[in-house]
């Protein structure tokens, strides 16, 4: 029980902290209203009772870092938990006889061995955060050098941070926990539900009365006191995420992974400064735990690129930080590429989505960048090679700069004829993609997807010259005009044909056609060649005749596995082939990007690129030891990783196949006797 004086004084603490909290409170109300529109409002209680269920769970967090992720998990919980214990600590405070002490109800005792066991966990579990930042200093919390960093990040803002909020949790959590024991020796007791402050408490016997009865009115006044001198930090601080996180998660998008929401403003599109990004974008810098997270799975900040996109949301929470922010506006503000990131770290990014798929927090650093993409492009600041690719698009109907003619020219050389399903009615319509088509290391896996499908009884066609570019990584480099033409001239062909489903080899058009297409019109059943050919194994259309015996390695592709959620079909169809498939330690949702996406392909090495996003994934393939071949689903990846082999040193010892290849062999038609033969 407190005093008179001490409770007053206490009161007017509460009345002064709370003040400057809201003033910092309403200040971040102010700047995330200023962000664009979106639209996030429906199904608000569902959404809410999803975010704090993921939140309570701690879900997100096990995706990486499983023994970071405990103890994380021991200061959540026993943090959590410590809202009961401090509304106890008021109670015993204010109220005359309040006491949970020497209590032997079972709620009373249950209470007692969770808070006494909950601070122990959280003060190792702080104590092991501080240890891991500031004596072991992991290489996973540090950026590039060539990273864009805001001057108070540069200085050390982080490090100060989580300081700061590692000390407090510790002061507050440990003089509430040694409190506790100073009641139990002040009332001469040992109580069963509190061992560890009845271990503590039994150093304290033979102190005076009126010692134990300081040191626990000091105690108290140091783990309440704290939490109410804290608040005006709070929102200043990383500690804010305890509040914005499950607000995050509740109002994140609800679009398909592989949907770009479209241009609100055609004459202003994307984003210069940091009010042009959607409202929730804006809420992501608050939300941001700054555990980098998202730059551990980055390729492009793995290959030594200028992006982090773990920079990205921190140096736009330290620009809103230091910036002024008045009723009209926020002042005194870089713009995102002067404060936020560089334009050469735009550029670096492959628009893989592992970034957004692995943050605890529900952020989307990737939609910051292509809102960004979409402002440069419409200032026409790109790079040289890229324009002359969106040139070639745009003229050409691809991004090889050929002839609209010579699209089908990869069929010359087979013994049959494939359908023109722009003339005539076919079951599947084949949408080939540019690289299916013109890139000479992909065509001959189109050869032999028609091959095995022509052996099956398959009904199929292609569109030839009236194809066009599907425009998936046109519309992620920020040509968002020139996406909306190449659809509405797709979709317009497609209304011309009679077919009943859609199927590609190429992951990147198999999204634009699944996710991006319907919002113009363009409603299809899509599927991915990999989920055909196990249809046609699994119902006896595909005969196995000579199981392949061959040891080799799978690689998801960014646009197949993250954002469209298919991982087993092509790992049954090798199975079912024969092979045996060995794992590589990154594989279904951690899969590492080849570093074709986001239009990469088209766009020269950074020159600060220490090794590339494929030569570092082929690496990992030969350090499984024994496998063979290099297994991918993806026009864009076999183009990849066949020079990727060759570049890291590795072409005598690993081989690239598509996994159409297998089948081929497995079914013994004539061109899979090549297969064995080249390695």
């Amino acid at each position: 029980m407190l005093s008179l004086a001490e409770r007053l004084a206490f009161g007017w603490l509460v009345i002064v902290c709370l003040y400057y909290a809201q003033i910092g409170f309403v200040q971040m109300i102010r700047i995330i209203r200023q962000g664009a529109a979106a639209q996030r409002s429906d199904n608000l209680i569902r959404r809410f009772a999803l975010a704090l269920a993921i939140v309570g769970l701690q879900l997100p967090l096990f995706k990486i870092r499983p023994i970071v992720s405990i103890f994380h998990a021991f200061i959540f919980f026993g943090f959590s938990f410590y809202i009961l214990v401090n509304v106890n600590d008021m109670l015993e405070a204010y109220i005359h006889g309040w006491t949970t002490l020497g209590r032997d109800s079972l709620l009373l005792g249950g209470f007692n061995l969770l808070a006494d066991l909950f601070s122990i966990f959280v003060l190792v579990g702080m104590l092991f955060f501080l240890a891991r930042r500031f004596l072991a200093k992991p290489k996973v919390l540090e950026f590039n050098d060539n990273v864009l960093l805001h001057p108070d990040v540069r200085q050390g803002g982080i490090r100060f941070d989580s300081l700061v909020v590692g000390v407090f949790i510790l002061l507050h959590v440990g003089s509430r926990w040694l409190g506790t024991a100073f009641a139990l020796a002040g009332e001469g007791i040992s109580d069963p539900s509190l061992p560890t402050a009845s271990i503590v408490a039994g150093f304290l016997v033979g102190a005076s009365p009126e010692a134990l009865e300081l040191g626990r009115h000091i105690c108290w006044w140091l783990a309440m006191g704290l939490i109410v001198v804290f608040l005006p930090y709070f929102p200043r601080s990383k500690h804010l995420h305890i509040m914005v996180a499950p607000v995050n998660l509740a109002l994140n998008r609800r679009t398909p992974k592989g949907a770009m929401d479209s241009v609100a403003d055609a004459a202003n599109p994307g984003a210069k400064d940091i009010t042009d990004l959607p409202w929730p974008q804006v809420l992501d810098a608050y939300a941001c735990i700054m555990c980098t997270r998202c730059h551990e799975v980055c390729p492009a900040h793995e290959s030594g690129t200028p992006l982090s996109p773990s920079a990205l949301e921190i140096n736009k929470r330290y620009m809103l930080r230091s910036g002024g922010v008045a009723a009209d506006g926020i002042i005194d503000l870089p713009s995102l590429l002067e404060g936020a990131i560089s334009e050469d770290a735009v550029w670096a990014c492959t628009a893989c989505y592992a970034c957004v798929d692995v943050c605890p927090v529900g952020n989307e650093p990737l939609m910051d960048i292509l809102a960004i993409r979409r402002r440069l492009v419409f200032d026409a600041a790109m790079p040289d090679e890229l324009a002359t690719v969106l040139k070639s698009v745009d003229e050409q109907g691809n991004s090889f700069g050929e002839s609209a003619r010579r699209r089908p020219n990869w069929t010359k050389s087979l013994d049959f004829e494939i359908k023109d399903a722009a003339k005539e009615p076919v079951e599947y319509l084949w949408f080939v993609g540019d690289f299916a088509s013109f890139n000479e290391s992909c065509q001959e896996v189109s050869r032999n997807v028609a091959r095995v499908l022509q052996a099956a009884g398959v009904d199929f066609g292609i569109l030839g010259k009236a194809e066009k570019t599907a425009g998936n990584d046109i519309r992620r480099v920020g040509e968002e005009g020139l996406f909306e033409a190449l659809a509405e001239d797709n979709i317009k062909t497609l209304e011309g044909c009679d077919f009943k489903k859609i199927f590609t080899t190429d992951p990147h058009t198999f999204n634009a056609l699944k996710n991006e297409y319907p919002a113009l019109g363009g409603e299809y059943e899509v599927v991915h060649y990999s989920t055909l050919l196990l249809e046609l194994l699994q119902s006896g259309q595909i005969s196995i005749t000579k199981p392949v015996e061959a040891k080799v390695t799978y690689h998801d592709p960014c646009y197949l596995g993250r954002y469209n959620g298919i991982y087993e079909a092509p790992r049954e169809v090798m199975r079912l082939c024969g092979v045996d498939l060995v794992e590589m330690p990154r594989n279904r949702e951690k899969s590492f990007c080849c570093g074709a996406g986001g239009g990469r392909i088209w766009m020269p090495d950074h020159e600060d690129m220490t090794q590339r996003p494929s030569e570092n994934r082929i690496d990992e393939a030969v350090a499984l030891g024994g496998v063979t071949y290099f297994t991918v689903a993806c026009p864009k990846d076999m183009t990849m990783y066949s020079d990727a082999v060759k570049t890291s040193g590795h072409e005598a010892d690993m081989a690239v196949r598509d996994i159409v290849d297998f089948v081929v062999q497995a079914m013994e038609l004539p061109q899979g006797e090549a297969l064995a033969a080249n390695v």
